[in-house]
């Protein structure tokens, strides 16, 4: 990955997200539908001892009332969303939903991990 997360809000948790995600994605490889990736990363972050929830519901709120609800792969230390694609290329409607999470549920730190083909 060639992002200088030196700057992101939760760094240390960022790093560890980021070789959870490249354990996982060197040990299964690519093509692997989105839900088998969560669950490995699931693994991996209990054997961190790191407090992660897979589908996190994040509720949508207008004046008050809740009018919908999506569900973030995974929820990690209740600070970072970590949304997985698997797809041979990240679209603006992948960064538009994580977008909508964020404004559901500030203030995160969100990440989008591509598990599709290699490049």
């Amino acid at each position: 990955m060639n992002a200088d997360y030196q700057d992101f809000k939760h760094k240390e948790l960022t790093e560890k997200i980021i070789n959870i995600f490249y354990s996982v994605y060197n040990k299964l490889g690519y093509g692997f539908l989105e839900k088998v990736c969560e669950n490995a990363m699931m693994i991996e972050f209990k054997k961190e001892g790191i407090d992660a929830v897979s589908q996190s519901a994040i509720n949508v709120f207008y004046e008050g009332k809740i009018i919908g609800e999506y569900y973030a792969d995974i929820l990690v230390d209740n600070k970072v969303i970590v949304e997985i694609k698997a797809a041979r290329q990240l679209v603006e409607e992948n960064e538009a939903q994580l977008l909508n999470y964020l404004k559901a549920r500030p203030p995160r730190l969100s990440s989008r991990w591509r598990a599709g083909n290699r490049y």
